[in-house]
């Protein structure tokens, strides 16, 4: 570097050159791990040293495990297994933090204090805030639309909490853009802007973003979710991309926009297997398996022998109380239709419905002795199992699509119970509207459709017909 030495500058031209060389940048953790400790995470730091007139240290949005850090380079270790996804984003977003920390205080003609390293990586990371109020367009946020779309628009419960897993995935998107597309660090979702190029892209982020989750680990901390994404079959996509559609015409009829993205972006129908459920038979059989060593198991069994003699979806069972039982008869109005047409559902309780209900009349409010849906899915499996329920039905998988062969015990849910009671009924009756008064099914319900596969004794009557 050059100085001018001319005039009575000279003194000042020089310590401002020995500030310059004495400013230093550098990326640290704080955390160490053991070796094998391949889960940890630590916020990579960045420490903005100034001769010995600063010293300040202010963390980044970036985490890494200990272990792959390399702190004389600054950098993932050269030498250590890594995916390439990971290495790449880290060395790239380290190199570019050091540059625009060195430019920024090199160019500032303020003074340096030990705030301003935190407030220059702030202003990185979300650049909006800094912009002068007068240059702002009063406008909401994606996110706030889509809170407001929850509040206003007629939901259930259960549709309600579907919607924010999807707010949440859209959320973690806006991030992964910012994180991995450069040129884009300050991106957001736009009602106005979205594509469906930029929905393609979406499709693809909440497709794969069982395999984001370890590479940005940043981008799950600060939009979590209770259980690691897991991956997400075309079904799954088809439902939530059902729901994003829901939200652009909700904000198309309330005019909070005139895009209209998805009259260029298709979403196909859900492709389903023939049901399976289990006959009355494979239900008596259950029912009767002996469950005295097993008193917890045992209550949760006659739970699902209910559920299946009046066919209920999981949420509404779960809800049930004592009050649901009017005259020999449960009466509910499912979750799911509450937000158009509500309509309660009657189902006359028979013997054995009955005799169950009898057995925990103890209870003060609950209806039944019902645990959380989760541990009520694991304990329907291992009853199966108790019962030697093993027959083996074709399925399509749900992820790959691919038709598998998998036997009753490791695939029975809660579902199953419904599928039980419709399945039954249909196969007696054949009259969709009568077993949808039962099932809570709406008329025309595009579900019947499934069970109208003609099972094995009505095949071999026709063939026999042939003798």
């Amino acid at each position: 570097m050059k100085f001018s030495m001319c005039g009575e500058n000279v003194g000042k031209t020089i310590i401002f050159a020995l500030n310059q060389t004495a400013m230093k940048v550098t990326l640290i953790i704080k955390k160490t791990a053991k070796r094998t400790d391949i889960n940890s995470q630590a916020t990579i730091y960045v420490r903005l040293r100034d001769g010995r007139r600063l010293d300040s240290v202010a963390p980044t949005n970036l985490i890494i495990n200990p272990n792959l850090w390399d702190d004389k380079s600054e950098s993932v270790k050269s030498k250590i297994v890594c995916s390439d996804e990971l290495r790449s984003y880290i060395n790239d977003e380290t190199r570019k933090l050091k540059s625009i920390l060195e430019k920024e205080f090199q160019s500032t003609k303020e003074e340096i204090g030990k705030e301003w390293l935190k407030q220059t990586l702030d202003k990185y990371y979300n650049p909006t805030k800094y912009i002068p109020k007068e240059e702002l367009i009063v406008k909401p946020s994606f996110e706030q639309l889509f809170n407001e779309f929850l509040i206003k628009h007629k939901l259930s419960d259960v549709r309600i909490k579907n919607f924010k897993v999807v707010r949440r995935a859209l959320l973690r998107y806006e991030l992964y853009v910012r994180f991995t597309q450069k040129g884009q660090k300050s991106f957001v979702l736009d009602i106005d802007k979205i594509t469906p190029d930029t929905l393609r892209d979406m499709w693809d982020f909440i497709e794969n973003e069982h395999k984001y989750y370890e590479l940005y680990p940043a981008i799950y901390e600060s939009i979590p979710e209770k259980r690691i994404p897991q991956p997400r079959g075309k079904n799954t996509l088809i439902d939530c991309f059902s729901r994003i559609r829901t939200f652009f015409i909700w904000c198309y009829d309330n005019k909070k926009t005139t895009n209209k993205p998805f009259n260029d972006f298709h979403i196909a129908e859900c492709t389903y297997g023939t049901p399976y459920y289990i006959t009355i038979d494979e239900r008596n059989r259950l029912y009767k398996t002996n469950l005295k060593n097993h008193h917890q198991l045992a209550k949760q069994r006659d739970i699902f022998v209910f559920q299946c003699l009046i066919g209920c979806r999981v949420g509404d069972l779960l809800k049930m109380k004592k009050n649901n039982r009017i005259n020999d008869a449960i009466e509910y109005v499912p979750q799911k239709t509450r937000e158009g047409r509500p309509l309660t559902v009657r189902v006359p309780l028979n013997v054995t419905a009955k005799e169950i209900l009898e057995r925990y009349k103890y209870l003060d409010e609950k209806l039944l002795p019902f645990i959380s849906e989760q541990k009520y899915n694991v304990a329907i499996k291992r009853m199966f199992l108790a019962a030697r329920l093993k027959r083996m039905v074709t399925i399509i998988n749900p992820t790959t699509r691919e038709e598998e062969k998998r036997p009753l015990n490791e695939i029975a849910s809660s579902h199953l119970a419904r599928r039980c009671f419709v399945g039954n009924l249909y196969k007696q009756v054949k009259d969709p509207n009568l077993v949808g008064a039962l099932s809570g099914h709406k008329e025309g319900s595009k579900a019947f459709a499934r069970y109208r596969e003609i099972d094995e004794e009505m095949k071999k009557d026709l063939v026999n017909l042939l003798d």
